[in-house]
């Protein structure tokens, strides 16, 4: 469902988003949570087909319907300067299917002046071997790749048809061009389960970072159920079974962090099982202009109409404040699927 923010219609919100933000122009929702980092979506397309980010057949967004690159740098540009984000992530879909990506980086760093303090990417790596470089020489400060499994036959499987060897090819080449990296891993259960201790094994043994991610109720086939959950317990008691495992102190970042031997870092982001709601500091845009404060909002607010409509720099601030102002708990509040139209290659990571 998408929802205009009207400030003559719902002038008490946007009064009370104004009065909660007023010191510093810190971004902040009802609860108090303050807004650092946003979640920019280059395009909903995709080269692969992992089951739970979209359906089997998806229906991409017609290329004039999605934001452009000057669109796209103006409301980042926004959010930096006028409400204190110092961080953006570019995803997709694949953002590097998307022609033009390594320019508008570029574009992006003349916002460090203004407060930006990193720029990352979410990919499936399978395209970096061709653009890491001048990803790096662009000015991009780091890149998470998603990875879900290391066995050849398997990752096919999960991915729609997707070959392993390009990702590894990406990979080598995002270390080659000197670019920092994570590895994301959704484990599944009936799935990958089993690819949880070969995966780490292999991330170990080639210097990588690594965190898996619970199975969220964000697919577009309708396939998740909480028992096909691999909580972060799991993971632990399969991991414990062939490491050292110690659990690191909490932080602020979504994921509990494990040492490995003594030395590695493993990560777990344990959305069901341990929701992360109460520190989340995020918000997302979508590659069409839609605002969704978070991964569960059943809600959106359009920000491409009064764009394209000429609203001001004031008008859109009271739009995107507005819409994060109202953002909900998060899991903790809705712990089951969201009733919306849109799945996770077109919401972005």
């Amino acid at each position: 469902m998408r929802m205009a923010f009207d400030p003559s219609r719902d002038r008490d919100t946007w009064q009370r988003a104004e009065e909660a933000t007023r010191q510093g122009d810190v971004l902040v929702d009802r609860f108090g949570r303050s807004k650092r980092k946003l979640r920019l979506s280059l395009t909903d397309r995709c080269n692969f087909r992992c089951g739970y980010c979209m359906p089997e057949d998806p229906e991409w967004t017609p290329r004039h319907e999605l934001l452009s690159f000057e669109e796209l740098l103006g409301i980042a540009q926004l959010f930096v300067s006028r409400m204190g984000v110092t961080n953006i992530r570019l995803t997709g879909g694949e953002p590097l299917v998307r022609r033009g990506v390594p320019a508008f980086i570029e574009r992006l760093n003349e916002l460090r002046p203004l407060g930006l303090e990193r720029i990352s990417m979410t990919s499936n790596a399978s395209l970096l071997d061709r653009h890491a470089a001048a990803l790096v020489k662009a000015g991009l400060d780091d890149v998470n790749i998603s990875i879900d499994s290391i066995d050849p036959e398997r990752f096919r499987q999960m991915t729609g048809g997707g070959e392993l060897e390009p990702v590894l090819r990406g990979i080598r080449a995002t270390r080659d061009a000197g670019l920092s990296m994570k590895l994301n891993a959704v484990a599944i259960r009936g799935e990958n389960e089993d690819d949880v201790v070969p995966l780490t094994q292999w991330a170990m043994g080639e210097g990588i970072s690594l965190r898996f991610i619970e199975f969220m109720p964000l697919d577009a086939r309708g396939g998740w159920q909480p028992n096909k959950v691999f909580t972060e317990d799991e993971i632990i008691t399969a991991l414990k079974q062939h490491f050292i495992v110690e659990q690191l102190p909490r932080t602020r970042e979504p994921a509990t962090y494990y040492r490995m031997d003594g030395d590695y870092r493993l990560g777990i982001i344990s959305t069901i099982s341990n929701p992360f709601c109460g520190s989340c500091d995020r918000v997302r845009v979508t590659s069409t202009g839609e605002i969704y404060p978070c991964l569960f909002s059943p809600v959106c607010t359009d920000l491409k109409t009064p764009l394209r409509s000429g609203a001001s720099r004031e008008e859109l601030e009271q739009t995107i404040r507005g819409a994060v102002w109202r953002k909900g708990r998060g899991f903790v509040e809705s712990r089951g699927y969201v009733e919306r139209a849109i799945s996770m290659h077109g919401l972005g990571g």
